[in-house]
């Protein structure tokens, strides 16, 4: 195990909390937890953020204040028994590091390191959250993590879920958990990290559509760009760009260039000044095929961007209100309908206008601050 970053011994009184999160590589989870760990810091507590991975696969930066600890157990086992033995070991490893670390809170982050979190503080003077951050039915989990989190998540003392709909199904499905939403913040004014790529200059005549997230099926971008290739021809004017990194990157090029349009797609990769991207644009695409909540929707929104998406079973609704501060797209999955409603907004400046105008009002409702004080007070009813 190792350790860096290690936080001042003059804070070492106040409330402890320990966060277990499998790494802090490039993600919208990851990102959050970063935001929140800082904010935390800001309010006086001690973190301490513990990964499966390696610290030298993070990409976002911790506050130099909280604890930086890994457990180094990240990897695929093949085979059920190497994976009852890979995951006891993490269960051993982080039990031992409670012990000496004695947390008051442990919060584990996402589904897989949840089940871990609860399996160790078994027994322990510590209160376990849990935490869902993508919708259940649509995860790619064993059956084996689908037992585990069955098991698991009544012995929590809270699971927090990101949107209302996953919340109802983890009511459903494990009616004896106790559950509760808390979205994630939008932090602004947005801040500008690693690499830095600067949007390419472009006429003024040029309008250009953003879409942003990790390059993979549940993210759509093969429906995006079949929804751009059905308007093209119509919104002359119009750029599609992509950002992001992932594994389809190949398929999705080859998409663009037997569509013809490898001069208005461009998939950029991943970048980190996200703010100059969102100020570059003149409107924001969601095309995924499922999402928790989405935290580039947010961040795009804050922007001042007009939005469309895809109307998921969770995440954009919570976000948007159909028609006052952007357009929600149905059915979920289809090409056809994101081209159509891309069509209306793309050849409406008025629409838009309105649009963007109501946009910034995520600022207030998904504040930073305000979210910091929900945890708050499940931290307090907890601990």
């Amino acid at each position: 195990m190792t350790q860096t970053n290690l936080k001042p011994a003059c804070i070492a009184q106040a409330k402890h909390l320990l966060v277990l999160i499998h790494s802090l590589g490039g993600g919208g989870a990851e990102r959050t937890l970063v935001e929140l760990a800082g904010g935390w810091i800001r309010q006086g507590k001690r973190v301490t953020v513990v990964t499966l991975s390696s610290a030298h696969t993070d990409v976002y930066p911790l506050d130099p204040n909280v604890q930086r600890l890994s457990l180094d157990l990240a990897g695929q086992s093949s085979g059920l028994l190497l994976g009852l033995f890979a995951n006891l070991r993490r269960v051993l490893a982080l039990r031992h590091l409670l012990v000496r670390n004695k947390p008051d809170i442990v919060l584990g982050f996402m589904t897989t390191s949840s089940v871990l979190a609860v399996l160790a503080s078994k027994g322990l003077p510590v209160a376990c959250i849990a935490s869902e951050h993508t919708h259940p039915p649509f995860q790619n989990l064993s059956k084996l993590w689908r037992v585990l989190r069955s098991v698991t998540y009544p012995r929590a003392a809270a699971v927090v879920t990101l949107a209302q709909g996953t919340a109802q199904w983890v009511r459903a499905h494990i009616p004896k958990a106790r559950v509760l939403v808390i979205p994630n913040p939008v932090a602004w004014p947005l801040a500008n990290d690693e690499p830095v790529i600067h949007p390419a200059a472009r006429a003024a005549d040029r309008k250009r559509l953003l879409a942003v997230g990790r390059l993979h099926p549940d993210k759509g971008f093969d429906l995006l760009i079949e929804a751009f290739k059905q308007i093209a021809s119509d919104c002359q004017q119009w750029d599609l760009v992509v950002l992001g990194e992932g594994e389809a990157r190949s398929a999705l090029q080859q998409q663009i260039e037997q569509a013809g349009l490898s001069s208005r797609i461009k998939l950029i990769g991943r970048v980190g000044n996200m703010a100059d991207w969102y100020q570059s644009a003149d409107l924001y695409v969601l095309s995924s095929r499922v999402e928790g909540l989405s935290n580039t929707l947010l961040e795009a929104m804050a922007s001042g961007l007009p939005a469309v998406s895809f109307d998921c079973d969770t995440g954009p609704r919570d976000i948007i209100e159909h028609g006052v501060n952007g357009l929600l797209v149905t059915p979920n999955g289809s090409s056809a309908a994101l081209a159509q409603v891309l069509l209306k907004t793309m050849t409406d400046a008025s629409l838009r206008q309105r649009l963007s105008e109501q946009a910034h009002s995520v600022r207030q409702r998904f504040a930073l601050l305000d979210i910091l004080a929900r945890w708050d007070r499940l931290f307090d009813e907890v601990s």
